[in-house]
């Protein structure tokens, strides 16, 4: 079993709560994993990407080839077209539907929706709103993460425990709507893939 994720996205917009989470689950399975990661201007909104690799052997290099990432997490659209060149034939791209716009000359986002829709395995997903549904806007890569769950090989579960361990310090109520968030993301999942089967 193998699983090399690329998290993508903008600084400030959770990248690293994803793979934190991702990595607890995957030490709680005895997994092995290498991450990488490339900071951008984060503290102006600059690209942040991570190469996240798990295997139920041991991982030699911490990159993932081009052509050979069998997901990519984007919490912001047109940073998910960015990566494409990793993803694999069979992949699948979750994404975002909300830009964040930190450069002039943003492209019009139905435009780049469009680019996504052209992907055989995508997913779109409006994190923002289902996560100020869920309790907190600031939740969105949390569902992200639930979004994305299905493709990750690691339990359900040892997700909802990984979400657990890295918001428990900030209180129940903080922890309820983050397990909200993750639920949320993957029960839009399953729906999609319902519509694509």
């Amino acid at each position: 079993m193998k699983n090399d994720i690329i998290l993508a996205g903008v600084g400030g917009q959770g990248i690293l709560s994803i793979a934190a989470a991702i990595g607890l689950a995957a030490v709680e399975n005895n997994l092995f994993l290498k991450q990488a990661e490339v900071h951008g201007m984060s503290q102006r909104g600059g690209d942040v990407q991570s190469h996240f690799r798990l295997s139920d052997k041991p991982v030699a290099s911490d990159l993932i080839p081009y052509g050979k990432a069998d997901l990519i997490i984007s919490v912001e659209p047109m940073e998910s077209l960015r990566y494409l060149p990793w993803l694999s034939n069979d992949g699948w791209l979750v994404t975002n539907s909300n830009p964040f716009i930190n450069i002039s000359g943003y492209p019009p986002i139905d435009k780049i929706l469009a680019e996504i829709r052209k992907i055989k395995n995508n997913i779109i997903i409006d994190a923002d709103t289902i996560a100020k549904e869920s309790g907190s806007v600031r939740s969105g890569n949390i569902v992200m993460l639930g979004a994305a769950s299905p493709f990750i090989c690691v339990p359900y579960a040892s997700l909802e425990n990984a979400v657990i361990k890295l918001f428990e310090r900030k209180g129940a109520e903080v922890v309820e709507y983050n397990l909200k968030a993750l639920k949320a993301g993957r029960d839009f999942t399953g729906e999609q893939k319902k519509r694509l089967t």
